[in-house]
């Protein structure tokens, strides 16, 4: 039996539960839906469905939790149980590590070096920055000249409402809820519907460590009628924290708005990269594959629109596709494999659809464009080429529009007016990548471009301290170091008169 259909059969009886008040339990629904390993189309287990009973009761389950130990435990006791749960997912490495490659087709070589070492870090890192970032206070007169004392106090924000996306399902997910528990929060998490496993196995861990019950919660499901809308439409539900697409984020903001509640969003992009003529070429081919074809393109930061000085085009656009040819599609666990499937068949879809709407819209195809030829047993998964285009129009809809997968387009410009007006030509603002060696330059563009983040000479290099989120049409917040305790928390003035 091939080494994917055996996969296959010891995983389709594979259970993904819904885990409330810390016990793991299935659809009060009645309903459940099938989790599909994206690199061969097979069946590799059942999802329970969360109802709207399932939603109330994780609701019900934070909120005790808040109320009762978990309300009452100092900074430092939760940042020791935050480092648990990283040593207790650094204990079960290997398998959180073969459930998010599972659900989402990336090789091991990633998702081992990103995705589960970052998960971990995450409560380690929110450990240490609630316990180090100080508040303000002031002195202030009083008529009477003795005066006053004003004292900044940090509170809970309550019960956050995480959903969280499926192309780094582990990492995002453990990026809001690391700060929210941090902070005192409690967690009800809808993961996606596409990559639900390691979300669930994380209650496992909580359970090992000590968390108090109804700390974490995870409800499954989709978006409208599911327990997406249960949870962002409960009034239980403090404040709610989203990444994912733009359309998506408008309508938890929408059902946010109900009771006022406050929102994190961190939506889709259109990434500019602007490669200018005085770059270091090797520095910026190898950055720009990374930021291209990471993933197999499934990262919310990564380049779908580059920019090159007419003087390198053509060399650029040669070297890029040549090496973009190299990438070797398998299965994750083969030693070689360095890129996956999409998600899942639907996003192949959506990705083909654009595929052919590029030439349809004049592109030049310079590589790829289509679906790999696969071996039998992978004949049925969710695989595209690496595609890269060039000779569209600004106003092309390949241009314009997120396509979430392993493409990209490349267009020459003149100046370096010209460079950031077409950068900025997009609704969204999340992020950029500037190569360039004159630092002058780098410092002149960077700030100019509309973005959350602009990298330069660089490409996915994070330090969580700093602050993450988009503009314009990518987002409302940041989050990271200070700015995930600001939205983590509400902050509350003393006035204490002497």
């Amino acid at each position: 039996m091939a080494l994917a259909e055996q996969q296959a059969e010891d995983m389709v009886m594979k259970e993904v539960k819904n885990f409330i008040g810390g016990e793991y339990r299935g659809s009060s629904a009645e309903r459940s839906f099938d989790n599909i390993d994206p690199c061969t189309g097979q069946l590799i287990g059942k999802v329970y469905e969360a109802g709207r009973e399932d939603v109330d009761a994780a609701v019900s389950a934070a909120r005790d939790a808040l109320d009762g130990p978990w309300g009452r435990m100092t900074d430092a006791d939760r940042s020791e149980l935050l480092y648990a749960i990283a040593d207790g997912v650094d204990k079960r490495f290997d398998e959180f590590l073969e459930a998010e490659c599972l659900d989402t087709g990336k090789p091991h070589s990633i998702a081992s070096h990103i995705d589960i070492p970052r998960g971990a870090a995450n409560f380690r890192i929110f450990a240490d920055a609630v316990k180090n970032v100080s508040t303000e206070a002031f002195r202030m007169p009083t008529p009477d000249g003795n005066g006053a004392f004003n004292i900044a106090v940090r509170k809970p924000k309550g019960v956050i409402g995480v959903i969280s996306p499926w192309n780094l399902p582990l990492l995002l997910m453990t990026w809001k809820v690391g700060p929210a528990l941090a902070c005192g929060n409690t967690v009800v998490v809808k993961p996606s519907e596409e990559t639900p496993t390691t979300t669930a196995l994380l209650g496992e861990v909580m359970n090992e460590v000590g968390v108090p019950t109804g700390v974490y919660n995870v409800v499954n499901g989709f978006g409208p009628d599911s327990a997406g809308a249960f949870l962002t439409e409960h009034p239980g539900v403090d404040a709610i924290t989203f990444t994912g697409e733009t359309r998506t984020g408008e309508i938890i903001t929408q059902a946010a708005a109900r009771g006022l509640r406050d929102v994190s969003m961190e939506c889709g992009g259109k990434n500019p990269a602007l490669v200018f003529a005085d770059c270091d070429m090797d520095k910026a081919i190898e950055g720009t594959l990374r930021s291209v074809f990471a993933n197999c393109g499934q990262v919310c930061l990564g380049t779908e629109r580059v920019y090159v000085e007419r003087p390198i085009f053509d060399e650029f656009v040669s070297r890029l596709a040549a090496e973009a040819g190299k990438f070797t599609l398998g299965l994750p666990q083969e030693a070689g494999t360095n890129m996956g499937p999409v998600v899942s068949h639907e996003h192949q879809q959506k990705v083909l659809s654009y595929y052919a709407l590029a030439v349809e819209e004049g592109a030049e195809v310079v590589l790829g464009g289509g679906v790999p030829d696969m071996p039998a047993e992978l004949a049925g998964g969710a695989w595209v080429e690496p595609t890269i285009w060039t000779g569209l129009a600004d106003d092309a809809r390949v241009v314009r529009e997120e396509i979430f997968g392993p493409c990209c387009h490349i267009r020459p410009f003149d100046t370096e007016e010209e460079a950031i007006a077409l950068a900025n030509d997009t609704p969204y603002g999340l992020a950029a990548a500037v190569w360039t060696e004159n630092m002058s330059r780098a410092l002149r563009v960077s700030p100019q471009i509309d973005c959350g983040i602009c990298w330069v000479n660089s490409w996915f290099l994070r330090d969580l301290r700093t602050a993450f989120g988009g503009s314009k049409e990518s987002g409302i917040g940041r989050e990271g170091g200070v700015h995930s305790l600001e939205f983590y928390t509400e902050l509350q003035n003393v006035c204490i008169k002497i």
